[in-house]
């Protein structure tokens, strides 16, 4: 069987910073032989100009936004870099996407879901968001695709702190997307080997949070977190929501719940990953999705003295929490 190539997805508004975070990676991993796809916004590319000689192969997508109008694009040039490499023409080890700071990552994931060639040859391994610190409260009231990149992060790194602090930022952020680390750029040297080895979205317990995570972000944001802006910004509507039930759910119980959850919720969910204790059954099942995609696998035995619990953790927008929690709490074994 053919080893997946993993994929790191690089995002993030504009000017946050992106190409000079690519170009850092590649430096300190000089021994990986990457890939490039870069999406420009704009008829000329430029970026692939800025990106340092390390790179295997830059492919430039310069027709417009790599998440909508051109997704079959990436698809296509995809294959194209497959075919280079199966022909021995390229040799790369990992791919790198950088999005255009206009996109939204999500069709971008889904595209490695979907498409049955990249989804049996490409591991979607992070997606990584970069927030400049000293623009990100004002990108983050207007610009809905702000709020996007944030909620589909793996890791968010924040860029410019040497010329402002982040403040309330970072409770900002973490009300978004909870269970994603934030790290200051200036310290990013003693990250890359866990950036690169992420494993965002394989079937595994990585990325889920501990039994009681958000403790700390359950008050009210303060008002100066949003800017001192008392009107609703876009990423108002998107937030974390934990769901636990404890000891053991009955397995056609939580299939109907997640069933019920994606047909009625699908668009808004942006990501979503849980860990199962389910009846009967001596292994944990892990499962996550994007959207309407959802993978489910059994994991590791659950350990003789362990607390039996189940947990999900959705990201999403203007979700119905209540609804939710109670839906999901009934599907505890009796």
């Amino acid at each position: 069987m053919t080893d997946l190539i993993p994929v790191t997805l690089l995002t993030g508004f504009l000017g946050a910073g992106k190409t000079t975070l690519l170009n850092r990676l590649l430096a300190a991993n000089p021994g990986v032989r990457f890939a490039i796809v870069e999406n420009e916004f704009g008829a000329v590319g430029i970026d692939g100009a800025l990106i340092a000689p390390q790179a295997t192969a830059i492919v430039e997508l310069s027709n417009g936004c790599i998440c909508c109008s051109v997704r079959g694009e990436l698809a296509i040039a995809l294959a194209d870099l497959l075919s280079k490499r199966d022909a021995g023409e390229l040799a790369f080890d990992r791919l790198l996407i950088e999005t255009t700071g206009l996109a939204d990552p999500g069709p971008v994931v889904q595209t490695f879901f979907w498409e049955e060639q990249l989804r049996h040859r490409f591991q979607l391994d992070a997606v990584i968001t970069l927030v400049d610190v000293c623009h990100a409260t004002g990108q983050l009231d207007r610009e809905r695709v702000a709020a996007a990149q944030v909620a589909y992060a793996d890791w968010i790194i924040l860029t410019k702190t040497d010329l402002a602090t982040p403040d309330a930022l970072p409770i900002r952020l973490a009300a978004i997307n909870a269970r994603a680390p934030q790290l200051d750029v200036r310290e990013l040297d003693q990250h890359w080997p866990a950036l690169l080895a992420t494993g965002g979205f394989a079937l595994n317990e990585k990325g889920l949070p501990p039994a009681n995570p958000f403790r700390h972000n359950t008050a009210a944001r303060p008002l100066n977190a949003l800017g001192g802006k008392p009107a609703r910004s876009w990423d108002d509507a998107i937030e974390t929501v934990l769901l636990e039930a404890p000891g053991s759910v009955d397995m056609a119980a939580v299939s109907a719940f997640v069933d019920q959850l994606v047909e009625q919720h699908a668009h808004d969910l942006l990501r979503y990953k849980g860990i199962l204790s389910i009846a009967g059954e001596n292994k944990r099942l892990v499962f996550q999705g994007v959207h309407r995609i959802a993978g489910f696998d059994y994991g590791r035995p659950w350990e003789s003295d362990a607390e039996r619990k189940s947990r999900i953790v959705l990201i999403g927008r203007d979700l119905p929490q209540d609804t939710l929690r109670a839906g999901f709490a009934a599907c505890a074994g009796t």
